[in-house]
């Protein structure tokens, strides 16, 4: 059985770029989307391997620490 998981930010910050599009297959430990906060750029990594289902984040918008960003089909 599959599960849709979800990837949310782990800081309150702008999201800078994301580095995948839906259909994107990637391994645990992949930066799937890059934040900004405070002129510093963090990775968001994704905690676990699939395929990019959906992105709910935009591109300059900004996200508070626990906004869902993407989701994962495991």
């Amino acid at each position: 059985m599959t599960k849709r998981l979800p990837v949310k930010a782990h800081i309150t910050g702008n999201v800078w770029k994301i580095t995948v599009q839906v259909g994107s297959v990637v391994s645990e430990g992949d930066t799937v989307v890059i934040m900004e906060s405070m002129k510093m750029e963090m990775p968001v990594e994704s905690e676990v391997s699939g395929t990019i289902v959906e992105i709910v984040a935009k591109e300059g918008s900004s996200a508070k620490e626990g906004d869902i960003l993407l989701f994962i089909q495991e």
